[in-house]
């Protein structure tokens, strides 16, 4: 059995490689969304945009999250599992209502209302969720996803 933390070894190797299959992504979060990630309850990240904005098409299996707090410090680490991408539409909105609601952590009506009206849509299955000591990242402007680094799987180099 292979202990808890190697795969984080493997995956720093991994992302110093230029051809890394492995991608790196900054994922910002407002409470309480953080900490249902960290203890485990929320296993679905949502991100709903109105145009086509990373991570939509930008993410891929595989892939490496640093989970920042909003205006604070990265708090933790987790890896992409699935990912559905979805342009928008009445039946793609009930999928992931039906399918995905309990996973993201998404069972008030102000979570969608929020998001209606978005045009897409990226869920993310994550795992290998590791809480982290804080780390300090600068990080200035609004965006709540940044791409660090793509892997070779996402179609994208920086």
């Amino acid at each position: 059995m292979r202990e808890r933390n190697d795969i984080w070894g493997q995956y720093i190797c991994e992302l110093d490689q230029s051809d890394a299959r492995v991608g790196l992504h900054l994922a910002v979060f407002v409470e309480p969304y953080l900490r249902f990630i960290l203890e485990g309850r929320k296993t679905v990240e949502s991100r709903f945009s109105v145009k086509p904005l990373a991570p939509y098409g930008k993410v891929a299996i595989g892939d490496a999250l640093l989970l920042k707090r909003a205006g604070g410090p990265v708090a933790g680490v987790c890896r992409v599992a699935d990912v559905w991408s979805y342009h928008l539409d009445p039946k793609a909105w009930n999928v992931i209502r039906r399918d995905f609601a309990e996973a993201i952590c998404a069972s008030d009506a102000q979570f969608w209302r929020k998001r209606e009206s978005a045009r897409y849509a990226t869920l993310m299955r994550i795992d290998e969720v590791r809480a982290m000591p804080s780390l300090p990242l600068s990080k200035r402007d609004r965006r709540g996803w940044v791409v660090l680094k793509s892997s070779s799987s996402s179609g994208d180099s920086l």
